[in-house]
């Protein structure tokens, strides 16, 4: 809990009777327009975890201000605190020189600011400009705002059909449709929070073209929330790195480096993902050598996954990983993986084709089929389906197999204890012990948490859904690692993720899906970022 003296929030918007403070040199700011948010001291504390300290921040129009830092850094609570989500127990935020309050989104609105959440808040049986336009308080004219919001799309080079059913398009569609709505309310201050975790590479570029127009044509200010540390140096201007809930670095975008971010980041020297081949891969591991001639990890023939009097969800796909190799699977989310994920852990049938592990055949819907052949599944996500937050550490480690330790329907909490404190220190899981409940462990951990459970069975093939997804540079480096002794121990690795780094930095063939089906297959040594990027959008090279 933070000692400073507890502020009681102002009754009213009233303006500052000091000048703003510069970040640049610690002195008074040059005479020009207030930052457009500055927050002084601000402070917020959950029970006895302080999650933001004292924090200071200025957000100033015409630029991007990029917002670093670790899992439970205190960057989603500063802007949920922006935004009206979450009240400041001390500290003030300051709009256009103005000292305000911010108890609610509605209050956040009228103030100028706005908020594209990482995950989609859009009605799929909405079209495109219904869903641009729910909320609305004015009497609908349903010709005029559907041309308007054609009008939005195209000047912000935000193309998407306003007729389309929102259920119907692409991820990356959708995610323009939440910028859509957020930039049709006009709010002088974007805060976007990780905006391209769900879009290809052009995508991604497409959309840091529209905000860089929005910021230096129109004035405006824009937060940018983003574990990706090449991002932030490509997109920023500014950059603020926190650490524990505090403020560590803040510099301009041009003075700072990958390294050095990643330092200030989690304050120990991190190895940084490169997108090319490691320099001791001489192109050959995966296509020559003992694996190729063995037989298959994981063989998938011809498989088909669709509901009745639907779409195939799955499509004629068949792919081979070999023993001791990370085969990559790109592609931008709902493009089938998921489904994939869920069928090679039991969860959904196929309608057609052949999976085979070690060279049988197996039945993945039969209960318990999976695992007994050797698959070990980490599953995408990890609050949904990899752990139970409510559980312990110890409960959550025997999750896949409890009758490891069971007699006779009995379960022996002794042993259990026992083996969850070899993988605790095998694993170097960051917990108080077996005890200790799983809310109360970073994302870092928690996933630790899964990939001990899953290589605890010592799996013939491991199945990593977006193994990295929502974690830190230090946590990423460690489970990057453990993929490739996992891989140089026998597995099989099927590397699932929609982050094109990650892809080029572990597997050693490459394949990407597109609406189900295998679009291309490529060795690491011959694949390109351009490349693997048009395959991901649907383009056939």
């Amino acid at each position: 809990m933070s000692s400073e003296p507890s502020r009681a929030p102002p009754t009213a918007a009233e303006p500052l009777a000091e000048d703003a403070k510069s970040f640049e040199g610690g002195g008074p700011a040059l005479a020009g327009p207030p930052p457009a948010v500055q927050t002084k001291s601000l402070t917020k504390a959950f029970g006895a975890v302080t999650a933001c300290g004292a924090v200071d921040i200025e957000l100033h129009r015409g630029e991007i201000h990029g917002i670093l830092g670790e899992n439970g850094a205190g960057k989603s609570t500063l802007m949920r605190m922006l935004i009206g989500l979450v009240i400041p127990d001390s500290g003030s935020i300051i709009v256009n020189g103005t000292l305000v309050e911010i108890p609610n989104p509605v209050a956040a609105a009228k103030l100028g600011i706005g908020m594209v959440h990482q995950h989609f808040s859009l009605v799929e049986a909405l079209t495109v400009w219904e869903n641009v336009t729910l909320g609305d308080h004015n009497r609908l004219d349903r010709a005029g705002t559907r041309d308007d919001v054609a009008e939005l799309g195209d000047r912000y080079g935000l193309h998407v059909d306003p007729d389309a059913r929102v259920g119907d398009l692409a991820v990356g569609l959708r995610q323009r449709v939440e910028v859509l709505k957020c930039l049709r309310r006009q709010p002088d201050i974007l805060i976007f929070d990780e905006p391209t975790a769900v879009l290809t590479p052009e995508e991604s570029e497409e959309l840091f073209t529209s905000l860089r127009h929005v910021v230096e044509q129109e004035g405006r200010s824009v937060a940018l929330v983003s574990h990706k540390l090449a991002e932030i140096l490509v997109v920023t201007d500014r950059v603020t790195v926190m650490r524990n809930g505090r403020v560590v670095d803040h510099r301009p975008t041009s003075a700072s480096d990958a390294g050095g971010l990643a330092r200030a980041m989690v304050g120990r020297e991190v190895k940084l993902r490169t997108a090319g081949p490691k320099q001791d891969d001489d192109g050959t591991r995966g296509l020559e050598g003992p694996a190729t001639n063995a037989v298959p990890a994981l063989e998938l023939r011809h498989l088909e996954v669709r509901e009745p009097g639907r779409m195939p969800e799955i499509d004629d796909l068949t792919m081979v990983v070999r023993p001791g190799e990370i085969f990559g699977l790109a592609g931008v989310e709902g493009n089938g993986q998921s489904v994939l994920v869920d069928l090679l852990s039991g969860l959904r049938t196929m309608s057609a084709g052949e999976i085979r592990v070690s060279g049988t055949v197996i039945d993945p819907s039969r209960i318990g089929a999976a695992g007994d052949a050797g698959i070990a599944v980490i599953p995408e996500d990890r609050h949904d389906s990899g752990v139970i937050l409510e559980m312990t550490v110890a409960e959550n480690l025997m999750l896949s197999d409890p009758s490891r330790f069971a007699t006779s329907g009995l379960i022996d909490k002794t042993g259990v204890r026992e083996e969850a404190q070899r993988l605790i220190e095998l694993f170097d899981i960051m917990c108080t012990g077996p005890e200790a409940p799983m809310w109360t462990l970073s994302g870092g951990n928690q996933q630790r948490v899964v990939l001990a459970r899953e290589l605890a069975s010592e799996p013939v093939v491991l199945v990593a859904g977006q193994p990295t997804r929502g974690l830190d540079v230090g946590a990423i480096e460690y489970m990057s690692d453990r993929l490739r002794r996992v891989a140089d121990s026998g597995v099989g690795i099927l590397l699932i993720s929609s982050e094109l780094d990650e892809i080029f930095e572990l597997a050693d063939r490459i394949a990407v899906i597109y609406r189900g089906q295998i679009t291309g297959l490529m060795h690491r040594s011959v694949a390109t970022r351009e490349r693997v990027g048009l395959l991901m959008g649907g383009d056939l090279l």
